[in-house]
C-alpha cells in the first residue's frame, strides 16, 4: 500500500488533534474557521488511514501511527490457529497405495504421519508418492514410513505462533504445507495443517477488513 500524502488542511487537522486531543469534530472546524461538513472527508481518510482515532461522544485522539500501520498491527496479531485447516493423517504402518488414496480422496498436496501413539513421524508429499509409483513395485506391500520425511527433519509449527513467521517457513523450506503440533511428553500431536492457501486467505482477509 503507497504512502498517503496529506494536503495542507489535512495537516492543519492534525497538528490541532496532537495538541488538543480529544477533540470534537466541531471544534476542529471552529478552529479552523469551517463547517463540520466541509472537515467530513478529512476527517474521514485521516481516520481511515490510522493518524486518528475517533470515539462517540469524547472526539479525536491522535494515534501516531504512520499510514498502513493498521494493517501492520493486524498481520503482526494474525496466528496460525485462525486460518489453519484439519489436517490429514496416515499410520506409518500403513501402505503407500493407502496414502495415493488418501491423498486423492482428501485433495491435499501433503499427508502428515502419525505413529502408533498418534505423533507426527513424517511426512509425505506428492513427490514422495509419485517416486515410489515408477517402476514395477507393489506399492500395498511398501510402508509409508520407508519413504516419508522423518522427524527430526520436518519442518512444523504450533498454533499460537504468529502467521507471519510460518509464511516465512513455508516459503524458505519451499514446502506446500506444515504440520500445526502441540508439543507432548512423549511427542508432537498433529492438531491442523498450515498451506499456501491459507496464507492466501488471510491476505485476502486484510483486503477486506481494511479497503485495501
Amino acid at each position: 500500500m503507497s504512502p498517503i500524502e496529506l494536503n495542507k488542511r489535512q495537516e492543519e487537522i492534525l497538528q490541532i488533534v496532537k495538541g488538543n486531543g480529544p477533540i470534537t469534530g466541531e471544534q476542529i472546524a471552529d478552529r479552523l474557521n469551517l463547517t463540520r461538513s466541509t472537515l467530513r472527508p478529512d476527517l474521514a481518510i485521516l481516520t481511515m488511514a490510522g493518524f486518528l482515532d475517533a470515539r462517540p461522544r469524547v472526539g479525536y485522539f491522535y494515534s501516531g501511527k504512520k499510514p498502513g500501520q493498521d494493517v501492520t498491527d493486524t498481520m503482526n496479531n494474525m496466528k496460525v490457529k485462525d486460518f489453519q485447516s484439519i489436517p490429514v493423517v496416515v499410520r506409518e504402518d500403513g501402505s503407500v497405495y493407502d496414502a495415493i488414496s488418501q491423498m486423492f480422496l482428501d485433495d491435499v498436496g501433503t499427508l502428515f504421519v502419525v505413529d502408533k501413539k498418534s505423533y507426527l513421524a513424517g511426512v509425505l508429499s506428492r513427490k514422495d508418492l509419485l517416486r515410489a509409483s515408477l517402476g514395477s513395485q507393489n506399492l500395498a506391500a511398501i510402508p509409508v514410513h520407508i519413504i516419508m520425511t522423518r522427524m527430526p527433519n520436518i519442518t512444523y509449527c504450533t498454533k499460537n505462533e504468529s502467521l507471519i513467521q510460518a509464511a516465512h517457513r513455508l516459503i524458505n523450506q519451499q514446502i506446500d504445507a506444515l504440520p500445526v503440533v502441540e508439543e507432548q511428553p512423549d511427542g508432537f500431536k498433529v492438531v491442523g495443517r498450515l498451506t499456501k492457501t491459507n496464507i492466501t486467505r488471510a491476505f485476502l482477509s486484510l483486503s477486506e477488513n481494511h479497503d485495501l
